[in-house]
């Protein structure tokens, strides 16, 4: 939960650092980019440097560089500077994000480790929707500094926590640290036709929900005309289709093989998404406070978030089991390929669609087709004799 923590927290704290640094909102943006540029960038490293040396000992050194970028950004003087933390945040915020996921598929396999996924899944769902909440919370007590503070507190207790975890690499397994065999084992994973397909995939099929989550301020307080304290309007439906989904995949688990599953959460994105711009392009104009209009503007999300609840989880375990000797590689390079799609989304595609709801929805459905395509593309590839790839 520490990335999506990061990222949306800040949301509504948004206009008060822009009114102390006076910063317009495509500046202000660049405090969600320049933490998704650096932590994809980073994302490449940490798989691997876990198969070094371990998970624990990575997700431990991450932990404690992000909580001085977390807790240094209080006595930032400026947005120039605030930025910079946010890179360091970025860079070091992965280490627990992306090992996490390969520590689960370390201790389980198949039906169980789908199960186990999904449960976190289940968790880390609640996260980006309860964030901004929290951030308007935070606020309460003071100025934008307290949400910084409040999220680098949370960040200590899970350091204290990892302390605890069992290390689940154990040395016989673990690759030789070689400048020579990380970058190759990189080349390797990230140059593979299969991985860039099902990477491409999960990306895109992600990106039909988090264009809402990076547009989140702009769309709460410009679109919708609520405020700071407003955030559940948007983010507790996405909560309830997240939960609900990944909830769903845990009981398909004995049911439904992983394949199948995710070819129905991308026509249930693709669907939800189609319904959404329907909705939005049917309400009337938005000025502020609940109505029959605002439900029309949330449910299509809720679905979205539903949809992709279903595939995510099993296409993570997909990236992770195309590679088995190398799986701290293909989660970083799996990651890596979705982060550098969400700073795009936050930094420059986020600002340009969200003029209003109908841009913003389109776009959403766009990127179910992509990811929905890429996946399509897979299954017929893999499908094909193997002189033919």
């Amino acid at each position: 939960m520490i990335g999506p923590f990061t990222i949306d927290t800040v949301f509504p704290a948004f206009t008060r650092i822009g009114q102390e640094f006076g910063s317009d909102e495509v500046a202000l943006q660049q405090l969600i980019s320049a933490y998704l540029a650096a932590f994809a960038v980073m994302s490449v490293f940490h798989g691997p440097l876990s198969d070094a040396l371990g998970r624990k000992k990575v997700m431990i050194g991450g932990l404690t560089i992000y909580l001085i970028g977390m807790f240094g950004s209080i006595f930032a003087p400026n947005l120039g500077s605030l930025v910079l933390l946010r890179v360091l945040q970025g860079m070091s915020a992965g280490a627990a994000t992306i090992v996490s996921r390969v520590v689960i598929r370390d201790m389980f396999a198949g039906s169980e480790a789908q199960r186990l996924m999904a449960q976190v899944m289940m968790i880390f769902s609640v996260a980006p929707a309860i964030a901004p909440i929290l951030g308007g919370w935070l606020l309460l007590l003071g100025d934008w500094r307290w949400v910084f503070a409040g999220v680098g507190t949370y960040g200590l207790a899970v350091l204290v926590a990892t302390t605890r975890l069992p290390e689940t690499l154990p040395r016989e397994a673990r690759t030789p640290l070689q400048i020579g065999s990380l970058l190759g084992s990189l080349l390797h994973v990230g140059t593979s036709p299969v991985m860039l397909r099902v990477a491409a995939a999960s990306a895109f099929g992600f990106a039909s929900q988090f264009v809402f989550i990076a547009g989140a301020s702009i769309v709460v307080v410009r679109l919708l005309g609520l405020g700071e304290q407003d955030f559940w309007v948007l983010f507790g439906p996405l909560i309830v289709g997240m939960m609900s989904g990944a909830w769903l995949v845990g009981r398909a688990a004995d049911i439904m093989e992983r394949a199948r599953l995710i070819t129905v959460g991308f026509l249930g994105a693709v669907t939800a998404a189609g319904l959404n711009l329907l909705l939005v392009s049917l309400a009337p104009e938005f000025t502020g406070g609940l109505r029959w209009s605002l439900l029309m503007a949330v449910v299509g999300p809720m679905l979205i978030a539903f949809a992709v609840a279903l595939l995510f989880a099993p296409i993570q375990l997909e990236v992770l089991d195309l590679f088995p000797h190398e799986r701290g590689a293909a989660a970083s390079m799996g990651t890596f390929f979705g982060l550098v799609l969400n700073a795009l989304l936050a930094g420059v595609i986020a600002p340009l669609v969200t003029a209003n709801l109908v841009t913003l929805a389109a776009t959403s459905l766009a990127f179910a087709v992509l990811g929905g395509g890429m996946w399509g593309w897979h299954l017929y590839a893999v499908r094909r004799p193997a002189r033919q790839h």
